[in-house]
């Protein structure tokens, strides 16, 4: 099945994005979370790498173990950064040779202590170009590429961002998918303004569920997401992990329910390595390949 099938006709995808432990511990607890997961009968698993390519080949085994666990779909996050053409080339080939399916193709955040991206040389600028170089490639990967519903942190305006998401679709993408966002308002805005550009492709939103107040302050204010007041108030009110954990995840299944119900393409859901927030959000409802 293509990528963007699993978002057509009736069915609403649905995703988990995984990242890959420093420890070995680290590695049994996820694959354990991955096999919780499975309940929910997702379509696919995507995973992160390092800053800088640092953990390239930790993904691939990870996405391997997924694989072989599963017998899903898996997906590997590939950057611009730090790395020439020729060298996410050959990532490309490994991944291949690896069983992977799909490719999140993105630029990449400049490196710790850099405030503007700089490609290498022999390197890549912006995503549509790595987006255009996956297409030259033998395998066939199904392209997923970012979407911010409140405006990349880096774009000039709105418009000038729905301008670079265009040409990232117009290089061959099947989807996209969004940054986290905690305002619906935001997803829907976006939406609207993706078709009335053309941009025609499954526009999926990503949740991330707020499970520590403090984690989400410093993980919003890396991406320029905002925190709606009346949220923060909320968790606020107590310093409790299990209250910040309830109001936190209560507010990511209401917004998933209400995206459901305005039609979302699917659901990408950054787990973190864990499942609970997940369990909670998703009970009894009909997403992945039970939609």
């Amino acid at each position: 099945m293509k990528l963007a099938d699993y978002y057509r006709d009736g069915r609403r995808g649905l995703s988990f994005e995984l990242f890959p432990p420093k420890t070995e511990a680290g590695l049994q607890s996820l694959y354990e979370h991955v096999d919780r997961l499975m309940a929910f009968k997702p379509d696919y698993f995507t995973c992160t790498y390092g800053a800088g390519g640092s953990t390239q080949g930790l993904t691939l085994d990870v996405l391997s173990e997924v694989r072989r666990r599963t017998e899903l779909p898996v997906a590997s996050h590939l950057t611009c950064v730090g790395a020439t053409a020729d060298e996410i080339r050959t990532y490309l080939q490994e991944a291949s040779q690896r069983g992977t399916d799909f490719i999140v193709a993105l630029r990449g955040d400049p490196p710790k202590g850099e405030t503007t991206f700089q490609a290498v040389a022999g390197g890549l600028r912006y995503a549509n170009e790595l987006v255009e170089l996956i297409r030259t490639q033998p395998h066939p990967f199904g392209i997923a590429v970012a979407g911010y519903p409140e405006v990349h942190q880096e774009a000039l305006d709105a418009d000038s961002d729905l301008s670079n998401l265009k040409r990232k679709v117009d290089a061959g993408a099947d989807i996209v998918i969004t940054q986290l966002f905690y305002d619906n308002a935001d997803f829907y805005r976006f939406r609207e303004r993706c078709e009335q550009n053309g941009i025609t492709v499954p526009i999926v939103p990503g949740l991330l569920p707020i499970t520590n107040l403090a984690q989400a302050q410093r993980i919003t204010s890396m991406c320029k997401a905002k925190l709606p007041p009346q949220l923060v108030q909320r968790l606020s009110e107590k310093e409790a992990p299990d209250w910040q954990f309830e109001i936190g995840v209560q507010h990511a299944r209401e917004q998933l329910l209400d995206l459901l119900k305005n039609d979302a393409a699917g659901m990408h859901l950054y787990v973190l390595n864990k499942s609970q927030a997940a369990e909670k959000m998703l009970e009894g409802c009909q997403l992945g390949s039970t939609a």
